[in-house]
């Protein structure tokens, strides 16, 4: 039978980049069929209104949208609509995904998350499970996208580090702002470990992509120099490369169709004109995010797959993960230093690059012995001035404050104090509470369902960030930083996502196999966050692109 195409992936960002160049650096012929536009650095503006007050890089909730389902005061799970929340899941829908505007914190996973259930054992009402792949099966993939991305780093050893099969980073690390080196000493007093995050940012130029230029606006914003590790700067560019790769943006897959043997036989979807186009290929790759990815599978009904595709044990959109923690911030007042400290403060564009991970794993019997733990990372509050205006506005009771007050507030927000911050990071325990499926009401501008999400969490993630935060919160306090501030929410963070698609051994209780292909559809890989049981506590787009290198080779192998 003819092909219009070896390979066919839905979605360029961190899931599909790795397998479009692989499989066209092999040769065969690839089309990635991207929903969004294709920008390039020239779009990339530091522009607050574009990145982060409009819907410029995301679909218009008006025409796109999800209906998320949450606890009413109730108890009740009640749905209601992005469109009318302002609750916006979409995090970059364009060439090259969420992964043109991230921050770029990229931690691998321990031996010990692979694991979990076997390590820690079960907990009630969480399905926690193996990953039917260890560490070192993952390993070489992780040391590959160090180079083909480009991470800039600095390896140093602490008690919780994994095993590397390179002694360190490829590109050395970014610039370090002045507060880094505090940090360090408050740690190191509190007998705490601190080590340099690793950045997905060139600290050096490489190829067509320049190194980092340090303006301050790094995460929510894509990058003109081309030195942040996005699929579209770091990958998809040399695919088109090889003359092996079509990238088709404004291209809206809706469905895969399937013949009565069950296999997918080609994609439909909409093209910039909202003409309705078909392609065919012999291997199907999915990678559109985790909830569209969830979404488009349920959507994908055939003759041997009524429920949706890959869906025989209604296992697909179930055990969707986010990121669970919270996060914290402390003011350093210029007036409490000297002139000199005051001044390195002031410093604007490198990045902090401080991360703790000796809560990683926890034996405390607050926690009842031995727990999965988490990640902290240290940042500066964000520079935006529209984000760090707006709340000054509301007083005391949420009251309007203007005038000479506002002012005043206004001045002091923005010349008064640096303002260091941390971020925490630690498993979102999958439950049947958190999944995906189809709404039965609300459409987008094609006319198909969207997803709904409904988005339970488990009350064990709290007590984990919680016992982080308490320890998180000393080092601001050692730094000598007033108005300490932190909370812990069970409240789902929309730019962490995972899950829906679990790999593992079983059939009735996972969507894919160990090669992240669906278990009863026999040409249809996944290759997003989707195939992750458990997310471990770490941002996850390190783990996707090496199990996407992963994958790549094993389709690579079926071909």
């Amino acid at each position: 039978m003819d092909h219009d195409f070896d390979v066919c992936i839905v979605g360029s960002g961190a899931g599909g980049g790795p397998v479009a160049l692989i499989l066209a650096q092999a040769g065969y012929s690839v089309l990635v069929l991207e929903k969004g536009p294709w920008f390039t650095e020239k779009d990339f503006y530091k522009d607050e209104l574009a990145c982060c007050r409009r819907s410029v890089y995301t679909p218009e909730l008006s025409d796109e949208q999800h209906v998320i389902e949450d606890l009413d005061s109730d108890g009740d799970w009640v749905g209601e609509a992005t469109s009318d929340s302002g609750w916006d899941f979409w995090n970059g829908n364009c060439v090259g995904g969420s992964s043109n505007f991230m921050s770029g914190f990229f931690y691998r996973l321990k031996p010990k998350d692979f694991r979990l259930l076997s390590v820690f054992g079960p907990i009630q009402g969480a399905n926690v499970a193996d990953w039917p792949i260890s560490y070192d099966d993952l390993e070489p993939y992780y040391t590959r996208v160090e180079t083909e991305v480009g991470i800039s780093g600095r390896f140093v050893d602490h008690p919780q580090a994994e095993p590397r099969s390179t002694r360190d980073f490829p590109y050395p690390p970014t610039h370090e702002h002045p507060v880094s080196r505090q940090i360090d000493a408050a740690c190191r007093k509190l007998g705490y470990h601190p080590l340099p995050t690793p950045r997905a940012i060139l600290s050096r130029p490489e190829g067509q992509r320049r190194s980092c230029e340090y303006s301050g606006y790094c995460g929510s914003y894509g990058c003109s120099s081309g030195a942040k590790g996005s699929a579209r700067a770091a990958l998809l560019g040399r695919a088109v490369a090889t003359g092996h790769c079509r990238i088709q943006p404004h291209a809206k897959v809706y469905k895969l169709a399937s013949n009565a043997k069950g296999k997918v036989v080609a994609a439909e979807y909409y093209d910039a004109d909202n003409t309705v186009k078909k392609v065919t290929a012999r291997i199907f790759v999915v990678a559109c995010q985790a909830i569209e990815t969830s979404r488009l599978l349920l959507a994908s009904t055939g003759p041997k797959h009524p429920d949706g595709l890959a869906n025989r044990h209604a296992q697909v959109g179930r055990n969707l993960l986010f990121s669970a923690g919270g996060a914290g911030t402390g003011d350093l007042v210029y007036v409490d230093m000297s002139d000199a400290e005051a001044e390195a403060l002031k410093t604007r564009g490198p990045f902090v690059n401080r991360g703790l991970q000796d809560w990683y794993f926890i034996n405390d019997k607050a926690l009842g012995g031995q727990a999965k733990g988490g990640t902290v990372d240290f940042l500066l509050r964000h520079p935006n001035p529209i984000g760090k205006a707006m709340g000054e506005k509301w007083g005391d009771n949420d009251k309007l404050v203007w005038g000479r007050p506002l002012q005043q507030r206004l001045k002091s927000v923005f010349t008064d104090a640096q303002y260091l911050r941390y971020e925490i990071f630690c498993d979102w325990l999958p439950t049947d509470n958190c999944f995906v499926g189809l709404d039965s009401r609300v459409r987008d501008k094609w006319n198909t369902p969207v997803a709904k999400v409904r988005i339970g969490y488990h009350e064990h993630d709290l007590k984990v960030g919680h016992y982080i935060n308490e320890r998180a919160r000393t080092v601001l306090e050692t730094l000598g930083a007033s108005n300490v501030r932190s909370s812990i929410s069970g409240s789902p963070p929309q730019n962490l996502v995972a899950g829906g698609c679990r790999f593992g051994h079983d059939p009735e209780t996972s969507v894919l196999d160990a090669d992240c292909r669906a278990h009863d559809v026999d040409n249809l890989y996944i290759t997003d966050g989707s195939f992750m049981p458990t997310g471990g506590s770490v941002p996850y787009t390190w783990t996707i692109y090496a199990n996407a290198f992963r994958v790549a080779d094993k389709i690579r192998e079926h071909l």
